[in-house]
């Protein structure tokens, strides 16, 4: 499956591209008219439909979309926004195809539809509805009417998933060659229903000239370069993770370590103050343990190669030194929850102090308190941070969101609802961090690490808590094994 996702202007650059390479826009959207009508009759049998189309070439596909339906025996009702007179090229085109009545637009329209089919605007949406297009989505909603969406609900953003204003629910969006960021980020995110990607006929080869920067997170994102054990290796090769452990809220760092033995490291320490460390060794067998005042003898052994800070760690004296002295040694680390604290009141030194080999993990609330307000969508504000901290940012929620410093970004979009659960955070953690220390980078091992732990979480399904996930885990890694994605020794 395709990866890539694409900002509304470039998916209008891929239009133009494959239109200046000899493909008509009549063909594009003839071929889009035509996939919209074929999801409505894979899902519903011939019924009374209303077809509601805007004044651009979303109206346009809505005039292909009304032609096709009518010809199978669906009873059609079209309704325009604006005059058919006023319509502008292949649009125009596809409104002189439609034999029957065109309706104005208000929401009589309505009156007796089993379904609509909504071809008011798409994705370029740039201003809330208004007036009679507000009047009849509002009208939709009251009635509970079935929406068929053509590119995205009208009102949803492309970009940003924001709503302008309202837009209706869709049991289904039919979007065209790659999804957009507002297909993933919420809110559009709820209101598109299925969201499925039509084969319109623009080439893949025009990705290369547009130059996508995000993805939609999975295998296809990192599948080649996952972290398997090789068949000569030993534990060092699979890398040894450090864990600075709290002293009272110890299951966060042992969630953690367990999270990352499973997902592929070697070795895990886990290193806290003395008062707890009988905690830590009555726990799993395989962790090591060791008290944290040997921080210094530690970061000394290049083979603790990666180092997990801040789950359960809290804000005692003496925490902001102990990270400073790891981002010295420039190991590859995961900083999450309490150490995200721990650089309050200087993040304009973030810069100095990190890499791509350090990976934030914020929640929104962290976020906001270690980089400020800064607006837009989840996926610029996850943009801006990684490169004001040149770290990789991983920004968590249902849609969570993957920057590097270099504007590469992943929208992560399987996480089931029973994830929001506690210490779901500090396995995600270890996960990133055992990838981290069995080979990855840290975009990859911090994409890899949210699927792997929306995957294995959907795998165990209701009744989910933080001890389940790295349970789950091997059944995820054993599919992943069977792939493409295996391993070729």
């Amino acid at each position: 499956m395709s990866a890539e996702i694409l900002s509304v202007t470039e998916m209008y650059r891929a239009d133009c591209l494959a239109q200046a390479e000899g493909i008509a826009g009549e063909t594009l959207m003839e071929a889009a008219g035509s996939a919209v009508a074929a999801e409505l009759r894979r899902r519903f049998t011939p019924c009374r439909v209303a077809v509601l189309c805007g004044p651009g070439n979303n109206g346009g596909d809505g005039f292909v979309i009304a032609r096709l339906l009518a010809a199978q025996g669906y009873a059609i009702r079209l309704a325009l926004l604006g005059e058919v007179d006023n319509l502008k090229g292949d649009a125009a085109l596809m409104a002189a195809r439609w034999s029957q009545t065109v309706e104005a637009l208000e929401p009589a329209v309505l009156d007796d539809a089993d379904l609509v089919v909504d071809a008011l605007f798409g994705a370029g949406l740039a201003r809330p509805l208004d007036s009679i297009a507000a009047e009849i989505i509002s009208a939709i909603t009251k009635r509970g009417l079935p929406v068929i969406a053509v590119d995205v609900p009208s009102g949803v953003d492309g970009d940003t998933g924001a709503v302008l204003g309202m837009a209706p629910q869709a049991v289904a969006t039919v979007t065209f060659f790659r999804k957009k960021p507002g297909h993933l980020l919420y809110p559009g995110r709820g209101l598109c229903g299925d969201v499925v990607v039509a084969d319109i006929g623009i080439p893949a080869a025009i990705l290369a000239e547009v130059e996508p920067n995000v993805a939609e997170n999975g295998p296809a994102c990192w599948g080649k370069r996952f972290a398997w054990p090789q068949i000569q290796g030993h534990k060092y090769h699979r890398g040894h993770v450090t864990i600075l452990g709290g002293a009272v809220m110890t299951g966060a760092a042992r969630l953690a370590a367990r999270a990352a033995r499973r997902v592929g490291a070697g070795l895990v320490t886990i290193a806290a103050a003395d008062q707890a460390l009988a905690v830590y060794r009555m726990a799993d067998p395989g962790n090591i343990v060791v008290p944290e005042a040997d921080l210094p003898q530690l970061l000394a052994d290049p083979r603790r190669n990666t180092w997990i800070m801040g789950p359960g760690g809290g804000q005692g004296e003496g925490r902001r030194s102990q990270l400073k002295a790891l981002l010295d040694s420039g190991r590859k680390c995961v900083l999450d929850a309490d150490a995200l604290g721990w650089f309050t009141g200087c993040k304009d030194s973030l810069r100095k102090s990190l890499s791509p080999s350090a990976v934030l993990t914020p929640h929104d609330g962290e976020f906001t308190r270690l980089f400020g307000e800064i607006s837009g969508s989840r996926l610029h504000r996850a943009h801006q941070a990684a490169a004001c901290s040149g770290a990789v940012v991983l920004l968590k929620g249902a849609d969570t969101v993957i920057a590097h410093p270099d504007g590469r970004a992943v929208i992560n979009s399987n996480a089931p609802p029973w994830l929001a659960t506690a210490g779901a955070g500090d396995v995600l953690a270890g996960l990133i961090a055992g990838l981290l220390a069995a080979g990855m980078d840290g975009f990859d091992a911090a994409c890899a690490g949210a699927w792997l732990h929306g995957a294995a979480a959907s795998a165990f399904g209701p009744g989910l808590i933080a001890e389940d996930l790295p349970e789950s885990l091997p059944a995820v890694l054993r599919a992943l094994y069977q792939s493409e994605f295996a391993p070729k020794f």
